[in-house]
């Protein structure tokens, strides 16, 4: 039996207003509105902490067709504020389904809205950029939203990563989290099984591992970065990113990963000098997305927002070294300003559709980072490679040792 079709509205600040039907919860949704262009993976998009402060809208025409399933969630949660989509599936249909789309959304208690035509709103956004705006299933008068919408403060500025980080460290594992109350972390002898919660690569049921101590600074991480981390052997603490550079240092770290996360990097200096306190030629460190944009404000550089933003699993990337071009997983509206880094920070990855900086490393120290997503989840595993970079430094840094 079909559904009870709900209107709802989505207005922009800039005064564009688009008739929909709701789904998932009711009520009204405020954010920063942008389009992702992946033509799968709505689930990791709305369970990605990166989009804390967000209403997403997926440029793909039919979405919730295969459900929502336990293994591929990013998060413990749903962060976006908002979801806009063109056509709603609300029967899904594939086996690792659990539940659909609208019932998810309605259990966490993000409004939906569908029936809008995406792409005249990514058009507009692309033309005009970023703009603040709601979604309303109450309020159904257009000047009252527009008007609304344009009194809602921009995300530049505001520390959102504090909404989506844990408030402990914690240690992962191949089941995902390890539930401990000695915070002290002894290195441990743990066997390693594949299992569900690990679908990046199953370690036999029998394999032993002694690996690499890896601390991940998190700033709203992805859970398939820990994923790739786990599956290649390394034991991977998570430490909220308030976390001070010393008890990062007491964990004994072989290598130090900074994630990505929402919001303004600007906005995070405490963030910054924990990350230019433990630059050392003795501990390697990767950043991911926000981690670039960290580390570049941590090398003396500057970071500007971007008009539109990079989001969905299908951009395409070059890296210098060897001329070969990536398909690449994206999700930020901020970037690296190439021109306020420092001589000894070279370039390593351009983006090909706007020549933004995607990728950097310095020339002395084992640190590197990328702006996109290397862990794709979902997308395409071009960038995969970047891990074992990672693994290789920690190699390189302990057989100084």
């Amino acid at each position: 039996m079909s559904r009870e079709r709900r209107p709802a509205i989505l207005a922009l600040a800039d005064g564009m207003v688009l008739h929909g039907y709701n789904f998932g919860a009711e009520g009204e949704a405020f954010g920063e509105i942008c389009f992702n262009t992946g033509m799968v993976g709505y689930q990791e998009v709305l369970t990605d902490p990166s989009y804390r402060g967000q209403i997403v809208t997926m440029t793909y025409p039919e979405i919730g067709n295969y459900g929502i399933n336990p293994v591929d969630m990013e998060s413990w949660r749903p962060w976006v504020e908002g979801f806009v989509v063109r056509e709603y599936n609300e029967e899904p249909s594939n086996w690792r389904s659990e539940q659909s789309l609208g019932r998810f959304l309605a259990d966490n208690g993000i409004v939906g809205i569908s029936d809008v035509d995406t792409r005249k709103l990514a058009s507009h956004l692309r033309d005009e950029g970023w703009q603040m705006g709601m979604v309303s299933t109450t309020d159904l008068d257009e000047q009252s939203l527009v008007a609304r919408a344009q009194e809602l403060p921009p995300l530049s500025g505001r520390d959102l990563v504090r909404e989506v980080i844990h408030d402990r460290p914690r240690r992962w594992g191949p089941r995902g989290y390890i539930e401990e109350e000695d915070a002290d972390f002894p290195r441990a002898f743990m066997p390693f099984g594949g299992t569900a919660a690990s679908p990046v690569g199953y370690l036999e049921a029998d394999e032993q591992w002694f690996g690499f101590r890896v601390v991940v600074i998190d700033c709203g991480v992805k859970q398939n970065i820990l994923r790739h981390l786990v599956q290649r052997r390394c034991e991977v603490i998570v430490t909220p990113c308030t976390t001070e550079a010393d008890r990062i240092r007491e964990w004994d770290p072989d290598g130090v990963v900074v994630s990505n996360g929402p919001g303004d990097p600007a906005a995070l200096g405490y963030v910054i000098e924990v990350v230019e306190d433990l630059i050392d030629p003795e501990l390697p460190i990767f950043g991911i997305c926000l981690g670039q944009q960290l580390l570049g404000h941590a090398f003396g550089g500057t970071t500007y927002k971007l008009k539109y933003g990079h989001r969905g699993c299908n951009h395409p990337v070059k890296r210098l070294e060897t001329g070969k071009v990536e398909i690449t997983t994206q999700n930020h509206g901020y970037c690296v300003d190439p021109d306020s880094l420092p001589d000894d920070v070279e370039i390593t990855h351009i983006n090909l559709n706007d020549q933004s900086l995607e990728g950097m490393r310095h020339t002395e120290l084992p640190i590197f980072s990328v702006q996109y997503h290397p862990e794709a989840g979902p997308g395409p595993h071009d960038s995969h490679y970047l891990f074992d970079i990672f693994i290789d430094h920690m190699k390189a840094v302990s057989a100084r040792r």
